[in-house]
């Protein structure tokens, strides 16, 4: 059923106060969107390593059947500056074939999950790359380049819940993409028209919140599992949620017991 005039409305509306909350955080940190050359990453920061179960779905694509084929990709490492400030200059991996007759070609950006990084998502943009995509991968904030220690990505959390000044979670990444997508629309080797967006677990919740603020993700594939807060409550399916981040809830508990840091 076609969706009614009615929705569509509703549904700009919608994405509109989105973004509008995105901007807010921001106002004093705008900038031009900028690009810095970088350097390929010869030790990934994994805030917990991932085991050999987790490693798998990233090796069970296959590619395309191309000769010499790591010898015809053409790699890019690059910096996007999306903000002013430390977390606003996004590390960015792009993978592509080696095209001699240059042509716009469909994308695909890919979000890695909690406490990876972008190198951990290599294997998938090989395998699409020899498929004839130009394949994307960033940093999420506070992952990989943009974290200086195992706990960098916790700590802002807690930062977040005690100040209020940042959305590490989710919401800062997606104004992140928003951002790549301005970039990947001036790409002359980019359709515009078929730029995709896939993640998992929180790059699956990335993906998702990107691709309703900004429709020039035209197909957004997120691979994650969906459950309401209040029905995981009611059934007591709440803990795998709890144990994703377990150091933040055990360092919020620590602060329920604070005078003046009550939950």
């Amino acid at each position: 059923m076609a969706a009614s005039a009615t929705d569509a409305d509703a549904g700009a509306g919608l994405r509109s106060e989105f973004l509008q909350v995105l901007l807010s955080r921001r106002r004093d940190l705008l900038v031009p969107l900028t690009v810095e050359q970088g350097s390929p990453v010869k030790d990934p920061m994994y805030q917990n390593p991932p085991s050999t179960m987790e490693a798998n779905p990233m090796e069970s694509c296959p590619s395309k059947e191309v000769e010499n084929l790591r010898e015809k990709l053409v790699e890019e490492n690059f910096y996007l500056i999306t903000e002013l400030g430390e977390q606003g200059r996004v590390p960015v991996l792009l993978l592509k074939l080696d095209d001699p007759v240059p042509r716009r070609k469909p994308a695909i950006v890919f979000l890695h999950s909690s406490y990876k990084c972008k190198e951990w998502l290599r294997p998938l943009l090989e395998a699409y790359a020899s498929k004839g995509y130009v394949c994307v991968a960033i940093d999420s904030r506070y992952h990989g380049e943009r974290a200086s220690n195992e706990t960098t990505y916790i700590d802002a959390l807690k930062s977040a819940w005690r100040n209020g000044d940042t959305m590490p979670f989710v919401f800062d990444t997606v104004w992140d993409l928003v951002k790549l997508g301005d970039y990947l629309g001036e790409r002359e080797d980019v359709d515009p028209c078929r730029v995709g967006i896939t993640g998992e677990s929180l790059g699956g919740m990335h993906a998702w919140f990107a691709a309703f603020v900004d429709t020039r993700y035209s197909v957004v594939v997120p691979i994650i599992g969906v459950q309401g807060f209040r029905w995981a409550i009611d059934n007591n399916m709440w803990l795998a949620r709890v144990n994703s981040i377990r150091p933040l809830f055990e360092g919020l508990g620590k602060d329920s017991t604070r005078p003046g840091l009550a939950i």
